[in-house]
């Protein structure tokens, strides 16, 4: 069974930054690639950015050039380093593994960008 952590949501100012960061139960190096996605109100869940096994990156036209992500194998952690926030990247941020055809979620952590 896989267990994905998040951590480092909460409020921040407009402007500011924040990491994010997903703690997996066991090497991230099984998995074929890991994610953030987000949900805010009213909105359908949209992937943030992506990281694979290869070490391969992909963002979101709106958060390109603003977030990073990042892989840690000894901590078997990846990150979401998050900068020059704006009120529009409020949401809930899920963690994402993808093993082969399985997939797995993390139960979200909240970010909250206003003044």
């Amino acid at each position: 069974q896989v267990q994905l952590v998040e951590s480092g949501g909460g409020l921040v100012q407009p402007g500011g930054s924040l990491r994010l960061s997903c703690a997996a139960s066991g090497s991230i190096l099984r998995f074929n690639a890991m994610g953030w996605y987000r949900q805010a109100p009213g909105k359908q869940r949209e992937l943030v950015a992506s990281i694979t096994s290869a070490g391969s990156t992909n963002y979101a036209d709106s958060v390109k050039g603003r977030f990073t992500i990042s892989g840690d194998d000894a901590k078997n952690t990846v990150y979401l380093q998050m900068n020059s926030l704006k009120p529009e990247d409020t949401a809930v941020y899920y963690c994402n593994a993808r093993l082969s055809h399985l997939e797995f979620w993390g139960q979200g952590t909240p970010v909250t960008v206003s003044s």
